[in-house]
């Protein structure tokens, strides 16, 4: 459990909202279609980055728990990958997978939708939480796209009659408008109940998933133009040592790609890619730590790693 927990940019008086004396805890499933904005959502809730983002749908690929004390209560968020068909290669049903397990036995669905209208994707989200039988708020994200806050009432208007929502939020993850609202609402949604989590802790995932999951994501954002999906990165080892310099970790990775030709487009002329990716990555990683980072990162091929059952689970795509 990686500690070091904080607070989102949630308002002085958020704190007191709740009755402090009837504590609350549970879980709260960010369930929406690809690239609608749960981890962001996440992300700007705990006031740290803990989930991975890029413009590229489907970055998010395995269910990922976010610890926040607010308002007497704990809400424990798991981010999940976006719902959608789940066809073709065996990594789209992990994921999909992944997202509708999240949605058994936690204490409500949050919903995302885009504040620029409902679309048939979200239809299948919704499906995938009217049969989960769950409690659901309808988080309308993204509302600061919108020219005028007028333009949100058709929208609305809409969800009341697509699913009795126990209530529908306007935000905006990405600019923190809203959230100390959405805190309350989710906060009130949760059964009473000590915390789970220590003050500390912030995530039920170990370091080794953490620091492969900021190095995916820099590969994703650099390589994303060609290798969109393709790539799966392997931790194999952190080790503590002493420098010159003071105390270090090294970092030893495998970047997996499905074929030759893309390991090429990896490493770049003369590894400018593959230097550009662990450099980017060190910086996060860094922050994570709190110390120094060395990162030794190389480039296999595990051909079609993405639709075959042993190989996703050897690259950690268990259930």
């Amino acid at each position: 459990m990686v500690g070091n927990a904080r607070r989102g940019d949630l308002p002085a008086d958020a704190e007191g909202s709740a009755d402090a004396s009837r504590r609350r805890a549970g879980y709260a499933a960010l369930a929406g279609r690809p690239n609608v904005g749960k981890s962001t959502l996440l992300n700007h809730l705990l006031g740290r980055k803990l989930s991975i983002t890029s413009r590229k749908p489907q970055t998010t690929r395995h269910a990922l728990m976010g610890v926040m004390n607010h308002a007497g209560a704990q809400i424990v968020f798991v981010d999940t990958p976006g719902i959608h068909q789940a066809q073709g290669k065996a990594l789209n049903r992990y994921m999909v997978g992944q997202a509708v397990g999240s949605l058994a036995g936690v204490d409500v669905a949050l919903m995302l939708v885009e504040a620029g209208g409902w679309r048939d994707a979200d239809d299948i989200v919704l499906q995938r939480i009217a049969e989960a039988q769950v409690p659901c708020l309808c988080i309308v994200n993204k509302i600061d796209r919108l020219r005028s806050k007028e333009r949100l009432l058709p929208l609305i208007d809409t969800l009341r009659h697509k699913h009795p929502f126990q209530e529908i939020v306007p935000v905006s993850a990405l600019r923190n408008d809203g959230l100390a609202h959405l805190a309350d609402v989710v906060a009130h949604c949760l059964p009473e109940g000590e915390p789970m989590f220590g003050e500390d802790e912030v995530t039920d995932r170990p370091l080794r998933f953490l620091i492969g999951e900021i190095i995916r994501e820099k590969a994703v954002r650099r390589l994303g133009a060609e290798l969109p999906h393709q790539t799966a990165v392997v931790v194999d080892s952190i080790k503590p040592f002493k420098d010159k310099a003071g105390p270090c970790t090294e970092i030893h990775a495998v970047l997996y790609v499905e074929r030759e030709s893309q390991k090429r487009i990896a490493i770049g002329n003369r590894g400018a890619m593959l230097k550009s990716i662990g450099q980017q990555a060190r910086k996060d990683i860094e922050v994570l730590i709190d110390g120094k980072a060395m990162i030794n990162l190389w480039v296999k091929v595990e051909t079609n790693w993405s639709d075959r059952r042993r190989a996703l689970l050897r690259l950690g795509y268990g259930s």
